[in-house]
């Protein structure tokens, strides 16, 4: 993997070979999307089929709403956007793109009924407004009853005062949270500390802003079993996977590494205390302080392989119960997408199933997560989020419990999942790379090379690729042969240097 330190050439080399892999498999896939639009006039999907019948003489009560799905270029909008359609909705799609450039592979999908290019928000307030200005005109010309935003990190906090604005002058409901939730949530030390303020369990958390408070602390455990990890509070890809073990074995070396870091009282970090075990991630809707859908998976540092857990697992019902004490909290006017990245201590996975678990929240996400593509087979998805236009007192609104406090309305769990995986990144990871490897001096074994292809073959035959739809392909094609050789080509062209990227939701993590 690619760094700061490595040259330009190998930066450039490294573009290039991308863009030559999406020409060569050109021919290859633009036949397999042919080949899918021609077995689509003998075969109907179910998503179609379902579209057609609501919409159609057997439901005359339907009434179809316009619902407005930000970020439709990654795959957690585009699911949403094609639940939508499936469920007779009209869809309006926006994302960001350059003016005269269709890039966003949501674009192109036939679940919306119209597109729209959004002004980014930057540039300071100037560019805050540019941005809800065209969401606010969207919104009216399109004549928008739900707008769902599907937000990266980046503008977490200007969706969440769009919401704010949108909800005062228009009829419109948004599904996202406001200012004060958002910043709560979205920001590692302030999360932490109103987590602990539920009475819920954390990771013992300290909010660093100097390299002094940093050590004192760390030599107060040198030597013994305590460990902790370095978190920057904001966005940064360049330390964003500096997953370093502190103390190191010596003073020394923990003085060294904290020395590289910047840390300031306007550059805040935090010193986590690192939990042994494994890891696992979360999304929910919650409309009105309730969950109304809610997922849990196994996850990693850089997630691109999806897989539920069975909603009535301890696991899954601990991280419901987390996420549900969270949501009631919150009150009536907490709407929005919620996800937890949470440690479990690996002496309790043993016994997950005979005891209660024990869940370290190491982060939170007050956004959609890639996860929501494992709805993708559920219709009462869509009809989750429609209740969000029912008064208060109304169908799924009625926030009526059963015993113990517990929601009369179960949430919605996805419906016999898929295991999910994107073949551009499996392809390059699973196969490329490791055969490439080989030739190097450290390379791996001729077995594990072996191994890691056998895996991409799995997935390739048995699993579903997140961006791909039988009835909807060509965002799949367009993702792979015009959105990521733009990229790369812009890349190339503006010296522009990247260690990783996130296919599922298209984000280069500078270095």
């Amino acid at each position: 993997m690619l760094n700061a330190n490595s040259s330009w050439l190998a930066h450039s080399a490294q573009n290039i070979g991308l863009v030559f892999l999406s020409l060569f498999l050109l021919p290859l896939d633009t036949s397999l999307l042919c080949l899918t639009y021609c077995l689509r006039l003998f075969f109907t999907s179910q998503a179609t089929a379902h579209r057609r019948n609501v919409r159609g003489t057997h439901t005359p009560y339907f009434a179809p709403k316009t619902v407005l799905v930000t970020g439709v270029g990654m795959t957690k909008g585009l699911a949403l956007a094609r639940l939508f359609y499936a469920a007779g909705h009209n869809v309006i799609g926006a994302d960001f793109e350059p003016v005269f450039a269709p890039t966003a592979c949501g674009h192109v999908s036939k679940s919306l009924k119209r597109f729209h290019k959004l002004a980014k928000p930057v540039g300071g307030r100037e560019g805050t407004a540019r941005y809800m200005q065209s969401l606010l005109h969207i919104i009216r010309q399109e004549k928008v009853d739900m707008w769902v935003s599907c937000s990266g990190v980046a503008s977490a906090v200007e969706d969440g005062e769009a919401k704010e604005m949108i909800e005062l002058v228009t009829p419109c409901k948004a599904v996202q949270f406001n200012v004060a939730d958002t910043k709560r949530l979205h920001e590692k030390h302030s999360f932490i500390e109103y987590t602990d303020s539920l009475g819920l369990t954390i990771p013992k958390t300290h909010t660093i802003t100097s390299h002094e408070s940093a050590l004192r602390i760390l030599e107060s455990v040198q030597g013994g079993k305590e460990k902790y990890i370095m978190k920057y509070i904001g966005t940064d890809d360049a330390v964003r996977g500096d997953m370093t073990m502190l103390p190191r074995p010596t003073a020394l070396e923990t003085s060294q590494h904290i020395s590289r870091l910047s840390i300031s009282e306007e550059r805040p970090w935090i010193l986590q205390q690192y939990i042994k075990g494994p890891e696992y991630c979360t999304h929910a809707l919650i409309i009105r302080g309730e969950v109304k859908a809610f997922v849990a998976c196994p996850s990693a540092e850089l997630l691109m392989h999806y897989e539920a857990l069975p909603s009535d697992s301890a696991l899954s019902r601990a991280m419901l119960e987390f996420t549900q004490t969270h949501a009631a909290a919150s009150g009536d006017d907490f709407t929005g997408h919620l996800s937890f990245d949470f440690l479990v201590d690996e002496n309790e996975i043993v016994n997950a199933e005979k005891n209660r678990i024990t869940l370290y929240p190491i982060e939170c996400n007050p956004r959609a997560h890639t996860a929501v593509a494992l709805f993708s087979n559920t219709p009462e998805m869509a009809a989750a989020y429609m209740s969000l236009l029912e008064p208060l007192n109304q169908g799924l609104n009625g926030r009526e419990h059963g015993a113990n406090g517990v929601p009369a309305v179960p949430p919605v769990y996805p419906r016999k999942p898929s295991k999910y995986y994107w073949i551009g990144h499996d392809l390059v990871t699973c196969a490329i790379l490791p055969l490439l490897a080989v030739f190097s001096a450290s390379g791996p074994r001729i077995e594990e090379v072996l191994e890691s292809f056998l895996k991409f073959l799995e997935h390739v035959v048995f699993w579903k690729d997140g961006t791909y739809e039988f009835w909807d392909p060509l965002p799949w094609w367009w993702l792979y042969h015009v959105y990521w050789p733009s990229q790369f080509l812009l890349a190339l062209l503006t010296g522009r240097r990247w260690s990783r990227i996130n296919v599922s939701t298209t984000k280069m993590f500078e270095c």
